[in-house]
């Protein structure tokens, strides 16, 4: 249809302008708007084609990382009785996307450089005293003392930091005698903000 409208378009033009011989110049217009749209496709087909092979070489070049990295553990079974100086290490694993946490040391380990969000809580009696640790410097606690009167505390702590890769964070209790009671009131959970 839009090369009937521009063909006539020419043809008119043609005879607009004092064309005599309006049969023998129609072949060349029509040619030439042939030769229009064939062209128009190749470069933007050319264009597109070179547009593609850029980002597919930006994407090889730029290393693979996960969409996602997260994870969140509690204590279910036992309560926990960590000595001074040793890292919680919780029982049940609920996610953990990206693979950064070891259950084996309590200990997750930055698998993608960004701002993360870590919370830890903790149901306990007086007395508990838990640190969050970014590569063994502290980044946040919790505490009660122990004149607080209540039989149990339930207690949490969120802190947003900046992890490099390789980056270790830890949640370590300071004091002996510490209980840290089970069946999910006590967990510590980290996700990758951006």
């Amino acid at each position: 249809m839009l090369l009937v409208v521009l063909f006539a378009s020419f043809s008119l033009y043609g005879f607009a302008k004092g064309g005599t011989n309006l049969q023998s110049s129609i072949p060349t217009k029509a040619d030439m708007l042939k030769s229009l749209i064939y062209n128009n496709t190749r470069a933007t087909l050319t264009l597109d084609s070179t547009a593609f092979k850029e980002l597919i070489q930006l994407s090889s070049d730029s290393p693979s990382s996960p969409k996602s990295v997260s994870f969140s553990v509690n204590v279910m079974s036992t309560p926990l009785n960590p000595g001074a100086g040793q890292t919680v290490k919780y029982d049940a694993v609920l996610t953990n996307d990206g693979n950064g946490y070891d259950d084996r040391t309590g200990v997750f380990t930055c698998p993608v450089a960004g701002t993360y969000m870590f919370v830890v809580d903790a149901l306990s009696r007086p007395r508990i005293w838990l640190e969050l640790k970014v590569n063994n410097n502290t980044v946040g606690r919790l505490h009660v003392y122990p004149e607080h009167r209540a039989d149990l505390i339930q207690m949490s702590r969120t802190v947003i930091v900046k992890l490099k890769t390789g980056d270790n964070v830890k949640v370590e209790n300071i004091r002996n005698g510490v209980y840290i009671y089970p069946h999910m009131y006590s967990g510590f959970s980290g996700t990758l903000l951006h």
